[in-house]
């Protein structure tokens, strides 16, 4: 796949970016799958006897430098339903279960990317990671540059009033990202990720 080496943002050869952020999201996310994992337990359980079907959503993602991998999820939907195709935006969309919502709506769905964070495939803080049909079939030369740094299970996307838009149509977003990577960035977005997600809850 092609990227843009030629314009790399200044953000991905920083120390951060190129070392710290790395080791921290390992080390948090090795002890977040501990502690969390009695909730993993209650969670899959409650997958099973809701609806049939496996506990955890697969597919492959586009990730740093255009590699690809697979990203793990709660599954939300019906097994019956394609494994590529846009993301629901509503909560009312006949694909999703019933516990699907309350996993949607919780962001509880993304905690299994804790898996793809301790496997060096993502970070905790970084563009989305789009489906590679999508990135085959919409992206530009220029878009791929997103690429250039690992994606993340929240981001500026994420926290924006563009969350429920298609990723591709939103990547000033990711752009920006590249630009500004830094520790405080990061805090400052994971905080935030925390605020919106307890906000939509409490609507």
């Amino acid at each position: 796949m092609d990227y843009i080496r030629v314009t790399r943002p200044r953000a991905t050869v920083s120390l951060y970016a190129s070392c710290v952020k790395g080791v921290l999201d390992i080390v948090f996310a090795f002890f977040l799958l501990i502690f969390l994992l009695p909730l993993f337990l209650l969670l899959a359980v409650i997958l099973y006897f809701d609806s049939p079907g496996r506990i955890l959503f697969r597919q492959v993602r586009i990730g740093k430098h255009g590699k690809e991998f697979t990203i793990f999820k709660f599954r939300t939907m019906h097994t019956d339903v394609p494994a590529e195709g846009f993301s629901p935006t509503s909560e009312l969309d006949p694909r999703i279960t019933r516990f699907g919502r309350f996993l949607r709506k919780t962001s509880l769905d993304e905690l299994p990317q804790l898996l793809n964070i301790l496997r060096g495939e993502m970070s905790f803080v970084g563009p989305r990671p789009e489906q590679k049909k999508i990135v085959e079939e919409v992206y530009t030369i220029r878009e791929k540059q997103r690429f250039l740094v690992k994606p993340g299970m929240t981001g500026l996307w994420q926290i924006s009033q563009d969350r429920n838009k298609p990723i591709h149509e939103n990547l000033q977003h990711d752009f920006l990202y590249l630009e500004q990577m830094s520790f405080l960035l990061d805090f400052k977005i994971i905080c935030r990720t925390i605020q919106v997600v307890m906000r939509s809850n409490t609507c």
